[in-house]
């Protein structure tokens, strides 16, 4: 696996999903975002059972790997995250996240990542209060919080899930990073980093424009911290 690291808390990062890009054309997709300063891509990995819907798995990670140097932010929305998490290291993943609500024993699976010289995050889902975590994110490397339903890009954004971003920044202080997923855009950028997000997963808003470059150029200037 590459060893590239999730950049240190503190600073606003955008990470633009490749769920919402053309999958046609993939490595190119993610060279442009990487031309526009992007340093994370995020990735999408569904399998049709925790959620409705059925995308990537470790084969495409591994050839995508050849072909970018940016940290690999995958997010697992599996069942058996524990079952697949060392393959999805394998093929070159620097990150992998996983959901609460399927975690059986998620400290277990935050060493093995860490072991696996792989960052580590837990998500919760838009209906899963934030004491579901309040334990487990301290001892994470970043904390995801749903603005949607997972399954599905170009959702409407949910605001009372984003609030959830404040208390959980409570728990876990300044040196881990929140990540927020779902609905963000130049709109919604400037609520979800004032309650405390520093890593923005943003899909259709950057994909759905002719200018992918301009897209994350506008989100950037809708940072309230620059």
């Amino acid at each position: 696996m590459s060893d590239l690291r999730l950049p240190k808390a503190g600073t606003i990062e955008i990470a633009p999903s490749i769920l919402s890009a053309d999958f046609a054309r993939l490595a190119d997709e993610i060279a442009v975002v990487e031309s526009a300063g992007a340093s994370i891509v995020h990735l999408d990995v569904m399998d049709g059972h925790f959620v409705p819907n059925i995308t990537i798995g470790p084969p495409v990670i591994a050839k995508l790997r050849k072909y970018s140097s940016l940290v690999f932010d995958a997010h697992l929305m599996i069942s058996e995250p524990d079952k697949y998490a060392k393959a999805f290291v394998e093929a070159g993943a620097n990150h992998i996240t996983f959901h609460i609500e399927v975690a059986d024993q998620p400290q277990i699976l935050i060493d093995t990542l860490h072991n696996l010289g792989c960052t580590a995050g837990i998500c919760l889902n838009p209906e899963t209060p934030v004491e579901a975590v309040e334990k487990i994110a301290p001892l994470c490397d970043m904390v995801l919080v749903m603005t949607v339903r997972p399954g599905f890009g170009g959702q409407k954004f949910m605001p009372e899930a984003a609030k959830k971003v404040r208390r959980i920044r409570e728990i876990v202080g300044p040196e881990i990073r929140i990540e927020v997923d779902g609905g963000i855009d130049p709109d919604t950028t400037p609520i979800v980093v004032s309650f405390g997000a520093d890593t923005l997963v943003v899909g259709s808003a950057i994909f759905s424009k002719s200018d992918r470059i301009a897209a994350i150029n506008a989100i950037r200037d809708a940072c309230p911290l620059g």
